[in-house]
């Protein structure tokens, strides 16, 4: 059990799509359930001072996680909620943990917070270079004050915060709603919702030659967790599986996967997104030994079953 003997956790976005994949490695590593505070978003504010200043009571760590997001046409429609919702309950829960006088805080942010145009592999030192990607900048820029945050709490305060930053995310249990789920679970959706419907075409934005990296959720949450235990620095961390594939090849490969029969018609008038995203994951490696383990094609067949199931159980409609 080591370092999570008797901690008292507050698992901020515990409820979510990453928080259930964390919550499984920590009872795995024989923490209580009891022992995590999860609040619920329609119950605790988070963008509400006094209910963060409730939620790290009594608490040894706290893992933040909750944020708002959602996929290009979901920022578009949304950003300024994106800022001030993800700002807000950042700077407050950190703040709030400052105050009680939490020992450790690990704050999530987002490979977003890149500038549009950063040399493939993006390294932490490069996240200063320019600006992000205009449909999630605001988005990407609210989380990269919490960066900012922590690093000169670490510097004023000596307080012991964290910043790990994320590539996009997917696995089961993700977001599959088409107002602002991410390109992963939205191809998954529309492959299969075209395929049972008998329908010859699927669209999808952009051109497809812009590129991502993606990290299975399982190996997100053991990154979240190893750097919990052991990274006590100011440098923001990548965490990812280091590979990119083009959406183009990714559609491709989703569409064959679901076994969609038609054809997949390239929606130019709609944004790619940021060009490229691919992330150097050197320093988790070297700083607390994570790799990623579970390959993008098995990763991508587990996200699928998932889906397949949980239509079936009525779990999404």
């Amino acid at each position: 059990m080591g370092f999570w003997q008797d901690k008292k956790i507050l698992l901020t976005g515990g409820a979510g799509f990453l928080g259930s994949h964390i919550i499984a490695l920590l009872l795995k590593k024989g923490v209580l359930i009891e022992d995590i505070k999860i609040p619920r978003s329609n119950e605790t504010d988070l963008r509400k001072w006094e209910n963060c200043v409730e939620s790290v009571k009594g608490v040894d760590l706290v893992i933040h996680l909750a944020a708002k997001v959602g996929g290009i046409g979901f920022n578009q429609k949304n950003p300024a909620s994106l800022f001030y919702d993800n700002l807000m309950m950042g700077v407050q829960i950190l703040e709030a943990a400052r105050q009680e006088g939490v020992p450790k805080c690990v704050m999530l942010g987002t490979v977003c917070a890149y500038p549009k145009f950063t040399k493939v592999p993006f390294h932490e030192d490069d996240i200063w270079d320019g600006y992000p990607e205009e449909t999630n900048a605001p988005y990407g820029l609210a989380k990269k004050m919490l960066l900012v945050q922590s690093q000169s709490y670490r510097e004023q305060y000596g307080y012991n915060s964290i910043f790990l930053l994320p590539v996009n995310l997917y696995g089961p249990r993700d977001n599959f709603n088409p107002e602002s789920s991410h390109v992963i679970p939205a191809l998954i959706r529309k492959f299969i919702e075209a395929r049972d419907a008998g329908n010859k075409i699927v669209s999808v934005w952009g051109t497809g030659n812009a590129s991502r990296e993606f990290l299975f959720s399982e190996d997100a949450a053991t990154a979240i967790v190893l750097a919990t235990e052991h990274y006590n620095k100011s440098d923001p961390v990548n965490l990812g599986a280091g590979k990119e594939i083009k959406i183009k090849d990714l559609a491709e490969m989703i569409k064959a996967k679901t076994g969609f029969q038609g054809d997949i018609f390239w929606d130019t008038t709609r944004p790619d997104g940021q060009p490229r995203r691919s992330l150097d994951t050197s320093r988790a490696k070297r700083e607390f030994g994570f790799e990623a383990q579970v390959s993008f094609e098995a990763g991508l067949e587990k996200t699928i079953e998932w889906f397949e199931k949980a239509r079936i159980e009525g779990v999404i409609r």
